[in-house]
């Protein structure tokens, strides 16, 4: 007990603190003042920093999108299951076998729902599931795909459906009937496609770029144009994302079957080494079939054409050669102008006996890249009615003919053409009917081992001046033939 509180009860004083250091154990440790420890001063109560209790807890919203992301990731997953196990089965529908290809690079895969003969199974393509297809299977296959691309949260995914809905968006346009108007949209849209195909994706997007800068500026434009240019641009934008995923498949298919048997692995990767040597066109071809054209009446094989050259094959005779593809390449290059349009109105050609040198040459069609011009004529009438807000039907003002003869044998004779009328026209003359033009043959020969190779053009008077503005050309230089010209304007005295 205390010494004090003792002394108290017993009725003596309280001990002073000489008689408490007496009483002290002598063996305890003295009291030192200048080893003292003090304890810290608590905070005051505003400055301690508040603990949110309920940070470990949800709020009701939060935990309502957290039940809805649960459940899209156990739906698609359902789904992806589903598919795997109809494609196993044969029985598989078209939108199985586009989720049973992406299975391969899925990152959010089950590894225990993948089998060892999935690697051998023969699956189409993603561009061979939608050949074939009428507008129906088409329309249940782009709602197919649409849940797939809400459900999926992967981007590399997202962006393989979101590209496989605008190329079955663009089969689906293709096959509704056609009327008039169409028919001309659809001939455009075919010339476009030959710009369009050969270019990567990020040319491609640097030409949207271009595209939609010239559709928002003030200049006189054909509109029309330039809006099938920039559709038809989305489209191959979205095959040529299409192509990365489609690689990215092939490669990951390929180190898988690598890993589980290397000697078949082997085998298969010699099989398309010589399978690549033999088929026209880099990978961006070789991977998407073109659509055939409604005017093509033969198609050249696409293993038949040296590289860089099938997507614009069009008959069995046609030049493939390299030099032809680099001049070709360049003149695609350059482009079109505003006021231009692609020209490829080929005609046939009627050919009578064999050539003498076909015995020593393999005959063949030479390459073109042609472009008409387009522009308005503001004669009396279309000032009458008129304006240039509301501008009259552009017509033909004149032609650009770009034609390839890199190999011709004799280089010392220049290749010549010649205008044909037919049913006995005469020039100058008109059968027409009233509003319409007369049409023309204009015929290009040259020698060995080139075919003669014909187009329909507008028969109007030709302008040779050499001003700047009309542009006449005619010449024959490193193995290209160059014609351009305009028609001459038709001026009315006052």
């Amino acid at each position: 007990m205390d010494p004090g509180r003792r002394a108290m009860l017993s009725g003596r004083r309280s001990p002073s603190r000489r008689d408490r250091e007496r009483d002290r154990d002598i063996a305890s440790p003295r009291r030192d003042p200048n080893n003292r420890i003090t304890k810290p001063s608590n905070p005051p109560p505003s400055s301690r920093p508040r603990q949110n209790n309920n940070s470990s807890y949800m709020t009701q919203d939060e935990q309502s999108r957290q039940f809805v992301a649960d459940e899209d990731k156990f739906v698609l997953k359902q789904a992806k299951k589903k598919a795997d196990i109809r494609v196993r089965e044969g029985r598989a529908k078209p939108i199985d076998l586009l989720a049973f290809n992406l299975r391969f690079i899925d990152d959010d895969r089950d590894v225990f729902d993948d089998d060892d003969a999935d690697l051998h199974l023969n699956v189409a393509s993603p561009e061979e599931v939608l050949q074939g297809l009428d507008e129906s299977q088409l329309r249940d296959l782009d709602s197919d795909i649409t849940s797939y691309h809400t459900l999926e949260q992967n981007d590399r995914n997202r962006d393989y459906w979101k590209s496989l809905q605008a190329i079955c968006a663009d089969r689906r346009q293709k096959l509704k009937p056609q009327g008039p108007d169409a028919r001309v949209v659809s001939t455009v849209s075919e010339d476009v496609d030959k710009i369009l195909r050969p270019k990567t994706y990020e040319q491609l997007e640097a030409l949207e770029s271009q595209i939609k800068a010239k559709l928002r500026s003030n200049d006189d434009i054909d509109v029309d144009y330039w809006e099938q240019l920039l559709r038809s641009l989305l489209v191959w934008k979205a095959k040529a994302k299409l192509r990365k995923v489609s690689e990215a498949i092939n490669d990951s298919k390929a180190a898988l079957l690598k890993l589980q048997d290397p000697e078949k692995a082997k085998a298969l990767g010699h099989h398309q080494a010589n399978h690549a040597d033999s088929i026209s066109g880099p990978a961006a071809v070789r991977n998407l079939p073109s659509e055939p054209s409604r005017t093509e009446t033969k198609a050249v094989p696409v293993s038949s054409a040296p590289p860089g050259t099938a997507r614009f094959a069009q008959t069995g005779n046609e030049d493939f050669s390299q030099a032809t593809k680099a001049l070709y390449d360049r003149e695609v290059a350059r482009g079109i102008g505003e006021d231009e349009e692609i020209f490829t109105a080929e005609e046939t050609v009627a050919s009578g006996s064999k050539p003498q040198w076909a015995d020593k040459h393999r005959p063949r069609k030479p390459r073109y890249f042609n472009r008409v011009q387009m522009g308005y004529e503001w004669n009396k009438y279309n000032q009458t009615h008129y304006d240039h807000d509301n501008p009259p039907p552009k017509v033909v003002q004149g032609y650009k003919f770009n034609i390839f003869y890199p190999e011709l044998i004799d280089k010392t004779k220049a290749p010549t053409f010649k205008i044909i009328r037919e049913h006995g026209r005469k020039r100058g003359e008109s059968f027409a009917a009233a509003g319409e033009e007369d049409t023309c043959l204009i015929r290009f020969i040259a020698g060995p081992p080139y075919e003669d190779i014909a187009f329909r053009i507008v028969d109007r008077e030709w302008d040779y001046s050499a001003k700047k503005d009309r542009g006449f050309k005619s010449s024959f230089d490193k193995g290209i033939l160059q014609l351009h010209f305009q028609f001459k304007k038709i001026y009315y005295r006052k």
